[in-house]
């Protein structure tokens, strides 16, 4: 199979995977890259790819406004979570998914992840075994919940809820390569650098980062594993990230939802709003 990321709106990526023959797309804010990618000289022998599905994350519009469009064109099913809304004038019929769903497409069946945050009802896909661009791995779409070097902003949920769900997506395997919805990976690791400034693997993948950037290619995917050794929010409970998160230089956020958590479970918490506020405020 190929993963293609491709470019959309400002800094949207949408995530496309195909066998040749059959594709999915994730989170298309517009329809125009995914029907050019379809119709590309890489497609079967008739010259067009069919696409089978499309998975959305989240109801942001950057991430669903071209799914319509795409369901009008193609015909392909739509799966997606509560408040998403397909606008007219040719609203697509949604299969709602929620978490512990799973969705068969390509052949493979996509686990549905609840991780609410970012928004109360985002979820991710994840399958455990892909073969694409010449690796076999696991492969997550996340949307916005989890970028390379940051996380999403807490819009809809608390910060329990944003640090649970990124808790759940660093429990999968190392391995796993992480689709993000939006190349924000430069500007994020400007900010984990600030936070930790001695993490030598940060520094190499900063270094990494902008040479691809540098040469016009995408940062992404990372993986799991990259992220937990260099991403500040999946970090909460480093030593060196709490303490830096103490010492940050915005008003400490008034943290809620952290309900009964006590102890280390409410310190994680108060580091992971602390992070976050920084990273709100931080130019």
């Amino acid at each position: 199979m190929e993963l293609l990321a491709l470019p959309a709106l400002n800094d949207n990526y949408v995530w496309l995977l195909h066998d040749g023959r059959q594709a999915l797309a994730v989170d298309p804010g517009d329809s125009a890259p995914v029907l050019r990618a379809l119709a590309a000289p890489a497609a079967p022998a008739n010259g067009r790819l069919t696409l089978a599905g499309i998975l959305l994350t989240h109801h942001h519009a950057d991430h669903t406004g071209g799914a319509a469009a795409l369901h009008a064109a193609t015909g392909a099913p739509v799966f997606g979570p509560a408040q998403v809304l397909l606008p007219s004038p040719t609203p697509a019929p949604l299969t709602v998914v929620q978490g512990g769903d799973a969705v068969p497409l390509l052949g493979l069946q996509w686990q549905v992840l609840a991780v609410p945050g970012h928004t109360a009802t985002h979820v991710a896909y994840f399958c455990e075994r892909v073969e694409a661009n010449g690796v076999s791995a696991p492969l997550l779409f996340c949307g916005d919940a989890l970028f390379s070097g940051g996380c999403g902003r807490v819009f809809e949920g608390t910060p329990a809820q944003m640090l649970a769900s990124l808790d759940a997506l660093a429990a999968l395997p190392d391995d796993t390569r992480v689709c993000c919805g939006h190349e924000y990976t430069l500007a994020n690791l400007h900010f984990a650098r600030a936070v930790e400034p001695d993490n030598a693997q940060l520094a190499h993948w900063q270094a990494r980062c902008q040479a691809l950037r540098e040469a016009g290619r995408p940062t992404l995917p990372s993986t799991i594993g990259q992220e937990k050794a260099i991403n500040p929010f999946l970090r909460c409970r480093v030593p060196q990230v709490a303490s830096a998160a103490r010492r940050a230089p915005v008003p400490a956020p008034a943290v809620s939802g952290a309900g009964s958590a006590s102890g280390e479970a409410a310190d994680a918490v108060a580091v992971f709003a602390a992070l976050r506020e920084w990273k709100n405020r931080f130019s």
